[in-house]
C-alpha cells in the first residue's frame, strides 16, 4: 500500500474567507501514485472547515450570509466562549456546521468527484497561520 502525508498551510488575511483547493489536492494525488485509494482532507484547527460543494462565486456568498446569520459575530458578549478572553465563538460554531474533513475516493488515479464537486477550505477566524492535513492512501 502507497501513502502520502502532506500539510497545506494558510494565512487568510481577513476574518473569514473561502479558498479552492481542488488543485492543489489532485497534484497531491498525482505525486502519491495511488491509483485506487482513498484521500483524506482536514482542517488541523477547531475554527476552520474542509467542505466539498460548487465553485460558484454567489454560492460561497451565500454561505458567508447564512453562517452570519446562524452564528453572528457580533455582539460578540453572547456568547460564553468570549468570556475567556477569546472572540471568536462563533467561529467554532461555523466550523461545527460546515464540517472538519472530507474523503473522496481516488479511481484511476484521480479524485472521484459528482458533477461540479470542489474542495474548499473555509476560513472563520483568520489573520493568522492554519493547516490542512492531506493524507492519501491505497494502491
Amino acid at each position: 500500500m502507497k501513502s502520502l502525508r502532506e500539510q497545506l498551510w494558510f494565512e487568510i488575511p481577513t476574518r473569514r474567507g473561502f479558498v479552492n483547493i481542488t488543485d492543489t489536492v489532485e497534484e497531491l494525488v498525482r505525486k502519491s501514485g495511488v491509483r485506487e485509494g482513498l484521500c483524506l482532507v482536514n482542517a488541523m484547527h477547531i475554527s476552520a472547515s474542509v467542505f466539498i460543494n460548487d465553485n460558484e462565486s454567489g454560492l460561497l456568498q451565500d454561505y458567508e450570509d447564512w453562517l452570519e446569520e446562524l452564528a453572528p459575530h457580533e455582539p460578540t458578549g453572547q456568547y460564553r466562549h468570549n468570556r475567556t478572553g477569546e472572540d471568536n465563538a462563533d467561529a467554532h460554531l461555523k466550523r461545527q456546521i460546515m464540517g472538519r474533513e472530507v474523503v473522496v475516493a481516488i479511481t484511476e488515479g484521480k479524485l472521484d468527484f459528482g458533477p461540479w464537486e470542489q474542495i474548499f477550505y473555509g476560513e472563520f477566524d483568520g489573520r493568522r497561520r492554519k493547516r490542512v492535513l492531506v493524507k492519501i492512501i491505497g494502491e
